[in-house]
């Protein structure tokens, strides 16, 4: 039920998140169920990397699967690097704009079957993407099963200390909303804990911009 719920909050045709991806803009929040909202950087999202993406993309090897790709800047820019990369995305409008931008992408869940399964050397959780399923562990553990032997997770985390599960919709500036479902907002101790749970080692945390950055390294 929960990837039912979160594939519906992502694709309808007048959903608020599709609607702001094809516009290229927001305003646009995640609405938890007692009010409290947390902005979607929709702008950033659609436009060319910045300083803090491509001090994380740095330390791709490629084959890269970006999960949750969004727009696919991220993407456009490994290729551009000469990287190759593919991104996932369950929201059409997102698949749609990364496509345009030139680059691969397949609208697709991650827990369903993907391309090349064990064998990413690198796999990208940008973007709040660790808050994917609301369930951190079972993430982890898929990640685990789409990475190469040694490969690399590359997790954007909250920058406060948190560990969370909530219920969401996606909310625009006149307050349409979108179906609810689960997520998960984690500091870089959590994810690093969760991660370790399904085989991954804590291999480097970072803060640029305003924003914080974890890689880890699997097991297997």
């Amino acid at each position: 039920m929960t990837e039912v719920a979160e594939a519906a909050a992502w694709t309808g045709s007048d959903d608020p998140f599709g609607a702001a991806i094809r516009a290229g803009r927001g305003p646009l929040w995640l609405r938890e169920e007692d009010g409290r909202r947390h902005p979607l950087e929709v702008e950033r999202w659609c436009g060319p990397a910045d300083a803090a993406d491509r001090r994380m993309l740095r330390r791709c090897a490629g084959p890269v699967l970006d999960v949750g790709c969004g727009p696919g800047r991220l993407v456009a820019e490994l290729l551009d690097r000469g990287v190759p990369a593919l991104g996932v995305d369950l929201a059409e409008a997102s698949v749609r704009r990364t496509r345009g931008l030139g680059a691969a992408a397949v609208c697709r869940s991650v827990f369903a079957p993907l391309p090349g399964e064990g064998r990413w050397r690198t796999v990208l959780l940008a973007d709040g993407n660790l808050g994917i399923g609301g369930d951190p562990a079972r993430l982890f553990a898929r990640v685990a099963r789409l990475l190469a032997p040694g490969g690399l997770l590359l997790v954007e985390v909250e920058p406060a200390d948190l560990d969370e599960r909530i219920m969401v919709r996606v909310e625009d500036v006149q307050g349409r909303q979108g179906v609810p479902f689960e997520w998960a907002r984690l500091g870089a101790a959590a994810a690093a804990r969760h991660a370790g749970q399904a085989g991954f080692t804590l291999r480097e945390r970072w803060d640029e911009r305003g924003r914080s950055f974890v890689a880890l390294r699997a097991g297997h």
